[in-house]
């Protein structure tokens, strides 16, 4: 389940609803266990034990795993708890073990000089959120994960960008890998093919999107869509992998360093994303961490899921709930476009349809993806925000009229 924190359902790509970390998909090592039952006390450690939950501590769990290669770090993007405890995970790494390097998936390898630069103290918060095109990459508020920006740049802790670019993994969406060009690749090599368990998680992640686009008798397994949003996937993992693995021969006379991936829970719940490619390449001491919600039941846990996870406690309820519109919106060089509206929405109630470019909000131009983002989440019960969107050539005024309750 996702939190509404960001407002709206936010894919950059048809694949960026993976990344905003969908439930998993069921394994065939769950354990029995009463549908419904939470096994996570909040604030808490776990660890599978033979095929149960067993509590653990922080401390253990970290001198067990701080001796690894690789240490991937799950998140669900919108969650600011899931960004404090990485946060706090990574003290605790660092303390015992300062060589480190943190990788990003929220950073496509051609900014790589600007963290550099960040990290070295060379820039302040506004010229590196602007020189590594944070909102039109990535689209989700920076202060959510500025709190570990900042512990990279005054620890001097390299940061490492995994990700490439969104024109890449579109046109490998669109068009499957094949069809790129290997000049075009980024440098990006074949990646390993996945196994059935983690096809079968994708298959769900995009049956889920063509259901929210109002298509979902469409989404078979057998589709060449699907075909290509696998390739997309793939090689995404493959990237971030390829990217951790190059840093894991240590430079001469320095100690090897840890390496910490910073990624959507997608990417490494059971060992299938990015764990699975860096196996391929080589890598083979890789462990995993899961922030979970502490209410998570006992038949959404198995063995493999990760080597731990940490119980966030439910934050209590709030008078007023953001609304959402119930859109997947997209930044696609420097427009606001909406890649789909979900049925029965909000968005789809006040008019506004699949491939609407927003050009105004309250009748001044659009500057970005962030505005119209706050201006959704500060939107009084009850009042009306009218949009000027460009559909076909034409433009329209939507007025978008937000219930009197939530």
């Amino acid at each position: 389940m996702i939190p509404a924190l960001l407002l709206a359902t936010i894919a950059s790509t048809l694949f960026g609803v993976l990344v905003a970390d969908r439930a998993s998909a069921a394994s065939a090592a769950h354990r029995p266990a009463p549908p419904g039952k939470a096994c996570l006390a909040p604030a808490g450690w776990a660890i599978f034990d033979d095929r149960q939950t067993k509590a653990a501590s922080k401390q253990n769990i970290l001198a067990e795993l701080v001796g690894r290669d690789v240490l991937l770090l799950g998140e669900q993007h919108d969650d600011a708890d899931h960004h404090q405890w990485q946060l706090q995970v990574l003290a605790g790494l660092h303390a015992l073990r300062p060589e480190m390097v943190i990788g990003f998936e929220m950073f496509p390898r051609r900014v790589q000089p600007v963290l550099d630069r960040w990290v070295a103290g060379e820039l302040g918060v506004k010229e590196f959120l602007a020189e590594s095109q944070w909102d039109r990459f990535w689209n989700t508020p920076p202060e959510l994960y500025l709190p570990l920006f900042e512990f990279a740049r005054l620890n001097r802790i390299p940061m490492l960008a995994l990700n490439i670019d969104q024109k890449l993994t579109r046109k490998i969406a669109d068009h499957g890998w094949a069809a790129v060009p290997p000049a075009e690749r980024e440098g990006v090599g074949q990646a390993a093919a996945p196994s059935d368990a983690y096809r079968r998680f994708l298959f769900e992640i995009y049956r889920q999107h063509a259901e929210m686009r109002g298509k979902p008798r469409q989404a078979a397994p057998g589709d060449a869509a699907f075909a290509n949003f696998v390739d997309s996937q793939l090689a995404w993992d493959r990237a971030m992998a390829e990217a951790l693995a190059r840093q894991a021969a240590p430079a001469a006379g320095k100690a090897k360093p840890l390496l910490v991936g910073i990624m959507g829970s997608g990417h490494l719940r059971f060992g299938h994303g990015v764990p699975h490619q860096l196996r391929d390449l080589g890598v083979q001491s890789i462990g995993t961490l899961l922030p979970l919600p502490s209410a998570t039941t006992c038949d959404e846990l198995a063995p493999g899921l990760a080597d731990a996870v940490f119980a966030v406690p439910t934050r209590p309820p709030t008078p007023d709930v953001p609304p959402r519109l119930g859109v997947a919106l997209e930044s696609r060089d420097g427009r606001v476009l909406i890649a789909s509206v979900s049925k029965g929405s909000l968005a789809e109630k006040s008019g506004l349809q699949d491939g609407d470019q927003i050009i105004e909000l309250a009748g001044r131009p659009l500057p970005g993806l962030p505005p119209l983002l706050a201006a959704i989440r500060e939107q009084p019960p009850g009042t009306w925000l009218p949009l000027l969107v460009e559909r076909d050539g034409d433009r329209i005024e939507v007025v978008v009229r937000f219930p009197a309750g939530r």
